[in-house]
């Protein structure tokens, strides 16, 4: 039934766990994991630790590193456990909207994610990638926590 799962990643300890179980679903009903980590642009200036500021290419470059490091786990525990594995990194202001997108791209019958679990103001201010994705979608959303 569920033969392409979408995977999407930060890296967090929340994500790593939510890739254990994917691996063992995806192992018990034969599927693929593509594995999608998204870059938010930096969208102004911020001042780093020393008050200098950052600039847009030392930042793209800092997170693609880190989110390479994020793919390459993913990729690591899908070679562990024999399931066909994808590592997809994207850069937009919404991650959401590109984990939909990538859903409907690379066809994934079902998305498991994990949710962050935010609460209190910092929910209302930053509002909730696993919320959007299931307003979003028409497909299956796994949550994960």
């Amino acid at each position: 039934m569920f033969k392409s799962i979408l995977l999407p990643t930060d890296g967090s300890e929340l994500s790593d766990k939510a890739t254990a179980i994917a691996m063992e679903f995806a192992k018990l009903h034969q599927s693929r994991v593509t594995a999608l980590t998204v870059i938010q642009p930096m969208l102004m200036p911020s001042l780093g630790d020393s008050g200098a500021v950052l600039d847009a290419g030392q930042y793209e470059t800092q997170m693609q590193d880190a989110a390479r490091a994020h793919i390459t786990k993913v990729a690591a525990a899908a070679s562990a456990a024999g399931i066909p594995f994808e590592g997809i990194i994207a850069m937009s202001a919404n991650p959401s909207d590109e984990i939909v997108a990538a859903a409907e791209k690379y066809g994934a019958d079902l998305i498991m994610m994990a949710s962050h679990g935010r609460t209190g103001l910092s929910k209302l201010l930053l509002g909730s990638e696993t919320q959007s994705v299931l307003s979003h979608t028409t497909l299956p959303v796994l949550v994960l926590r």
